[in-house]
């Protein structure tokens, strides 16, 4: 992504050679010949360096410099001047400038300077957002026809630069994969911020997402950079936008369409670079059915659509989930933890309304209420959704036999209705005809 330069200087003559040599580096130059030029287009772009004469038209450099500051939180800036003195050099420093060059310029020296500075910057700006989850699942664990297809439907979506909606229940792995797209993606060494939508009132939502200057509004004693700064360059990852207030929705519309947003309490717009990745667990067309959702919203953020399949219609990847989390909760905890088959039939038999993350949930804390080397079922407590159906017999010999054995018996109760087994083992239909192929098996008669 090109980092942008405030160039301000009353020389057009400096400002086209250092516009040219830092174009041909991959920057995107904003040109300013006096103070309050540059105090507009600083609020307006946003610039990631500001690159400043000391002496200017309509005030002095280092002054301006500290408006910038203020403005800008996080801009670096270097002060030029061709009239050098320690004690100038000293006051530049002390208002924030990072580095104090004289002319005539050494273009190799700016150049490094400058990728000093937009580093530095980005870095800082990581240590706002948040850090991604070393301990984060692969969204794409398994074997299953629906989460290779999952994979497959992702990783085009790198090539794009557009919004992303990423839909699915609560628990199946939306922040996982919001992550995975951000690291993976062309903006991967930028910010990442999550801000989950259903969690704030409709205030401090607003105020978390654009920012508010001092004063505007009861208790706002100073400015907050809002999310969408903080990731300028980066993503932003709004969980549970379904939740998001209509008003907001519409401030939100105009970030994507014009890249540009206003703090509260601001009357200047701000320009930022952003990629959105939104989720939910509700259904959007039928909330935009009731207004509680805006349309143009909608068909912004839903040209680029990924869907996560519950763990329920794919419980073939079950295992391969089990020992992931096991191998991660024994590593930190420093005690091999294995899963018995008995223990990994009742994970198989299990609805899992709450999906991976209860999954995770289930197994953590097995590990630590286990005595032995390998979790039991006994081991297990689970929420108060359905239950395995049946208990699975102490003595068994693989996990074939015992997942082939359970829907021979579940089959059997149903008098042979596939769709109604299906539901009684939380698979869909179409993943039950599959085991019943596999272990040619013969469906009771009606």
């Amino acid at each position: 992504m090109k980092s942008r330069i405030l160039i301000v200087d009353d020389e057009a003559s400096v400002r086209l050679g250092l516009r040219r040599f830092l174009e041909k580096l991959g920057y995107e130059i904003h040109e300013a010949g006096g103070c309050a030029e540059a105090e507009q287009l600083c609020a307006a772009v946003l610039p990631d360096v500001a690159i400043l004469d000391q002496r200017l038209p309509d005030g002095d450099g280092v002054e301006l410099l500290a408006r910038l500051k203020d403005a800008c939180p996080g801009v670096g800036v270097i002060m030029l001047t061709a009239y050098g003195t320690i004690d100038l050099a000293v006051r530049a420093i002390r208002e924030g400038a990072e580095h104090f060059l004289t002319k005539p310029l050494d273009m190799q020296a700016i150049s490094v300077v400058v990728e000093r500075l937009i580093e530095d910057r980005r870095n800082r700006q990581k240590q706002l957002a948040i850090r991604p989850d070393a301990d984060a699942l692969d969204p794409f664990l398994g074997t299953s026809r629906s989460i290779r297809a999952l994979a497959v439907e992702a990783r085009r979506l790198l090539e794009t630069d557009g919004p992303v909606l990423i839909q699915g229940e609560t628990g199946v792995g939306k922040g996982v994969l919001a992550r995975w797209l951000h690291d993976n993606g062309p903006r991967g060494n930028e910010p990442l911020v999550d801000l989950n939508c259903a969690a704030l009132s409709r205030e401090l939502l607003e105020s978390e997402l654009f920012g508010h200057e001092a004063g505007a509004f009861t208790g706002a004693a100073k400015r907050k950079l809002g999310l969408l700064e903080v990731a300028n360059h980066g993503t932003a990852f709004l969980d549970e936008i379904g939740d998001m207030d209509l008003a907001i929705q519409a401030r939100l519309l105009k970030v994507l369409e014009e890249k540009r947003f206003r703090r509260l309490g601001d009357v200047r717009d701000r320009t930022v670079d952003v990629r959105l990745v939104a989720a939910t667990n509700r259904d959007l067309p039928r909330l935009m059915a009731t207004n509680a959702f805006r349309e143009d919203l909608y068909f912004r953020i839903s040209a680029l659509p990924l869907v996560i399949p519950p763990l329920r219609d794919r419980p073939e990847d079950i295992p391969d989930l089990s020992r992931d989390i096991l191998k991660r909760t024994s590593s930190r905890r420093a005690r091999e933890v294995t899963l018995a088959d008995e223990a990994l039939a009742e994970l198989l038999a299990y609805s899992w309304p709450g999906n991976i993350r209860e999954l995770r949930n289930v197994l953590e804390r097995a590990v630590l209420v286990s005595d032995g080397a390998a979790i039991r079922p006994g081991d297990f407590r689970f929420g108060n959704a359905s239950r395995p159906i049946a208990d699975v017999p102490e003595t068994v010999r693989t996990l074939d036999e015992v997942e082939r054995s359970h829907i021979a018996k579940v089959l059997e109760i149903e008098g042979g209705h596939v769709a109604r087994a299906a539901a009684q083992l939380g698979i869909s239909a179409s993943s039950l005809y599959d085991r019943i192929k596999r272990y040619s098996l013969t469906l009771p008669k009606p």
